[in-house]
């Protein structure tokens, strides 16, 4: 059985794994850089090991630290949390090989989802809907010209590896399709170091709807309901709510049966997220499949009551899932806001800095995922996400009327934040009626 994990991130994530351990009786280590040794998860663990300078690529993405970390430490399993190493493939074999168990599904589920290219052709094959789209890797914009003509426009370049909205432009028409494909390329090149690029339709105006998974190894499978992530700027999340007011009870159940169908379609064992495109006609469109556990899982604990975290460890060693498609029950309403260091009204600028004085509100319904603290220094090298906060209720107006609530009550002082704009959003009337779609910011920022 796991005894001892080593979490191989930072921030709130590595709290709430922590946290997760402890009432499993589990041990845990942290890992940190030079730039997080006052960091709260490195005071929280029962352990804390340095893994190099502040700089993300020599430490926190770095896998011969992390991997000596947890064999000196004598850990015998790694929980990635989400972003830095959660969906690496390679990380994920470099465990495998050394006899460490990697709390996520397998490497070779890993590859084959983070290809979204492959991932697409595993969905059609499987019978659930994808976006029409091309089906080779594209490496040229010339021969993405001829395919964004067949599959008509307007189309979205995207890179085949990676996520975080980047290495992805929109060509409106063929005058336009070089300059985005070559811009979207050289970011994904930057960013992820592989140019591989593929092409879908553009779909107009849709929701962000994903359906939480869990799987065994041992074939079952299901569904915990869905997440509304429609609220988001530059295809980073800001605002996510679960049950989804667009979804009516058919449509739940057909997009949850895709979602079932997708996870066994790649084999899948663990926690994991099958993201789809919603219109208006109630059409929806396989987009990928994250392999790690989300940002936004809490909203799912809160309407399910099932801890994520523990349910991952658990699979990971090889237990049985805990529930069966029966036992989940949807209840009440709940949405989270991510509160970020940054100035909205200077085009989100990143706001680091150290935090002068700080409250952060509590109550009946309310619960913050956060690593801060007074007088905490924010660092610039990383994520600018500083608290996540949750709120539940037995409706969508009420979850709506606490949110607002608790962001008046929260106090963030010394660093600029977005709590303000969030606060704006809650109460803008499109959000309220819920008729939102992703391109929701874009049109509060005009």
């Amino acid at each position: 059985m796991i005894g001892k994990v080593l979490i191989a991130n930072r921030g709130e994530i590595a709290v709430r794994i922590i946290r997760a351990c402890r009432e499993m009786g589990i041990e845990t280590v942290a890992v940190y850089s030079e730039a997080d040794r006052e960091a709260l998860h490195t005071q929280l663990a029962d352990e804390a090991v340095c893994i190099g300078p502040a700089p993300s690529a020599k430490s926190y993405l770095s896998m011969e630290q992390i991997i000596s970390a947890t064999v000196t430490s004598g850990a015998d399993a790694v929980h990635p949390g989400f972003g830095f190493l959660s969906e690496n493939s390679r990380f994920a074999e470099l465990c495998e090989q050394c006899h460490i168990t990697f709390i996520g599904p397998g490497s070779d589920i890993i590859r084959r989802m983070g290809n979204k290219q492959e991932a697409r052709n595993t969905m059609t094959a499987a019978g659930v809907p994808v976006v029409p789209g091309s089906t080779d890797p594209l490496t040229d914009a010339e021969a993405g010209a001829k395919i964004a003509e067949k599959i008509g426009y307007p189309v979205i370049v995207k890179a085949a590896l990676g996520g975080g909205g980047k290495g992805m432009r929109v060509a409106e028409t063929p005058e336009e399709f070089e300059a985005s494909f070559n811009t979207a390329q050289k970011e994904a090149q930057m960013a992820f170091g592989d140019g591989t690029m593929y092409l879908e339709h553009y779909v107009r105006h849709p929701r962000h709807i994903e359906f939480q998974i869990l799987a065994d190894q041992y074939g079952n499978t299901i569904h915990l309901g869905e997440r509304d992530c429609s609220v988001q700027r530059n295809h980073q999340k800001m605002i996510e709510e679960a049950p989804s007011v667009a979804l009516s009870e058919e449509l739940r159940s057909r997009m949850g049966d895709a979602a079932v169908r997708a996870a066994k379609a790649a084999g899948y064992v663990n926690a994991g997220t099958v993201e789809f495109l919603l219109e208006d006609n109630g059409q929806f469109y396989f987009m990928e499949m994250n392999t790690r556990i989300q940002v936004e899982h809490p909203v799912t604990e809160w309407v399910t009551g099932i801890d994520l975290v523990k349910e991952q460890i658990r699979i990971a060693d090889g237990r049985h899932l805990s529930y069966t498609q029966q036992d989940v029950k949807i209840t009440g309403h709940a949405i989270e806001c991510r509160i970020n260091a940054e100035n909205p009204s200077r085009n989100f600028r990143p706001s680091p800095g150290t935090i002068t004085d700080m409250y952060l509100p509590g109550g009946k319904g309310v619960r913050i995922d956060s690593a801060i603290y007074s007088g905490y220094t924010v660092p610039p090298y990383y994520d600018s996400m500083l608290a996540k906060l949750i709120v539940h209720a037995k409706n969508r107006k009420e979850a709506i009327r606490k949110m607002r609530s608790v962001l008046g009550e929260v106090i963030i002082e010394g660093i600029d934040t977005n709590v303000d704009y969030q606060y704006e959003i809650l109460n803008h009337p499109d959000f309220v009626s819920g008729e939102v779609d992703i391109e929701f910011i874009e049109k509060l920022c005009r």
